[in-house]
């Protein structure tokens, strides 16, 4: 069973959460860190920096950025950990990545998703 969610950080706590695990390399705007309630901040788990400046949260750039995130968490030692990492904690409680972009769809929370469930089948 996959206990792993997604969820916007600008959005009310909720005990359901479980362990909320922010996966933003930088701090989202306008919201305190005892608001946000973050039980982890894993900015490994994040794309790198060029990486994100580069997809800019354009949709048509979406596809793309996704193949090249996935060869980030596939390829870099301290991204891939962040990985494992969170499938550890997942593993006997519920965990939501918390995100701070505005869409729910073209997103790196969205690909991370992916690439734990993809770990976890294995």
């Amino acid at each position: 069973m996959i206990n792993i969610f997604l969820k916007r950080v600008y959005e009310p706590v909720d005990e359901a959460d479980g362990q909320r695990i922010l996966i933003d390399r930088l701090w989202p705007r306008g919201i305190s860190k005892e608001e946000a309630r973050v039980t982890y901040w894993l900015k490994d788990a994040a794309p790198s920096s060029e990486l994100r400046k580069w997809f800019g949260h354009l949709p048509e750039r979406f596809e793309e950025f996704q193949r090249r995130y996935l060869q980030e968490l596939r390829t870099n030692e301290q991204q891939s950990r962040a990985v494992d990492q969170i499938i550890e904690w997942s593993s006997n409680r519920t965990v939501t990545l918390l995100y701070g972009a505005k869409d729910p769809i073209h997103n790196h929370a969205q690909v991370l998703k992916e690439e734990l469930i993809f770990r976890m089948d294995k």
